[in-house]
């Protein structure tokens, strides 16, 4: 796939320490840091660390592991755990991020609601694994300040994003059934996922994000708000690049319950990165020799 020149590349790599890194993530890495160094591009590794209910230091740790294992470099971020927690990590921008969310609740009066539902009180509605909220708290107007609730975006009624894709072409996501009114301020007064994506990456001057499908619907998601939010409204002019599912050499799907680094990590459970490299070269139906090396890789994307 051709990436755009007529704008500098700028990707990054965005981990969370709340797991060891697994197989889709190290390809994710290694395609990321292709197309971006193929693009003469800026790299950046930008580690997602809001959830620190499951954070561990382990976890931080193996990051910096596996992209070493790799052979992966980056331009700009932390050098190690240490240099994260002090200068990089999300808790330092926690104020930005309440900035916008505050800003975008004057501006857009009815984007966001006050939510008091539990996860004890979603379970005792008996609704399906993969059902959405279903509005509870929409019609209550609690107070914004109320204790132990969140803020979740109202997301409108049929609403349908359109997400230019590098790989697969104009795509359309249903934002309402794909995730419908998501949290974008947790309980503990910290912002969520999907606001705290966008603002980082607006930061960072991200142009590229590459990502599995499985994360459309968090695409979606990211682009409505950059239309909400104020001061994100550059990043409705990212680039994304969605790739496929893994494959087996036999081309079956390779599920993440059958994935290497489930429990230590891709990097200590594989012989040899080549695993990666090869899932790599077969996602890009590239030749099989192309997944021999990290180099073998870069020449065949010439």
């Amino acid at each position: 796939m051709l990436l755009p020149t007529s704008i500098p590349v700028v990707s990054r790599l965005a981990p969370t320490p709340s797991g060891f890194l697994h197989l889709g993530n190290a390809v994710n890495f290694t395609l990321t840091w292709l197309l971006t160094r193929r693009a003469g591009g800026t790299l950046h590794l930008r580690i997602d660390d809001l959830d620190r209910a499951r954070f561990r230091p382990a976890y931080l740790a193996n990051i910096f592991q596996t992209l070493d294992w790799l052979g992966l470099d980056y331009d700009h971020g932390p050098s190690g755990p240490d240099d994260f927690e002090q200068h990089y990590s999300q808790r330092h921008f926690l104020a930005d991020y309440e900035a916008t969310l505050q800003a975008a609740r004057a501006a857009h009066p009815g984007l966001f609601y006050t939510c008091g539902c539990s996860r004890t009180d979603l379970a005792r509605a008996a609704l399906p694994l993969s059902s959405n909220y279903p509005g509870t708290c929409r019609a209550k107007i609690l107070p914004p300040d109320a204790p132990e609730t969140a803020w979740r975006a109202h997301v409108p009624a049929g609403l349908t994003v359109e997400v230019p894709d590098l790989w697969q072409g104009p795509l359309e996501v249903p934002l309402g059934a794909a995730l419908g009114d998501f949290v974008v301020r947790k309980k503990d007064g910290a912002a969520a996922y999907q606001v705290a994506s966008v603002v980082d990456d607006v930061r960072l001057g991200v142009t590229l994000v590459v990502r599995g499908l499985d994360l459309l619907p968090s695409t979606a998601a990211q682009l409505w708000l950059a239309g909400q939010l104020p001061g994100t409204e550059s990043f409705r002019q990212t680039q994304f690049l969605h790739h496929g599912l893994l494959l087996t050499e036999d081309g079956h799907k390779l599920s993440k319950a059958t994935q290497a680094g489930q429990e230590r990590g891709i990097a200590a459970e594989a012989a040899h990165p080549r695993v990666v490299y090869a899932a790599v070269a077969r996602l890009l139906e590239l030749p099989k020799a192309a997944g021999e090396s990290l180099g073998a890789l870069q020449a065949a994307m010439q």
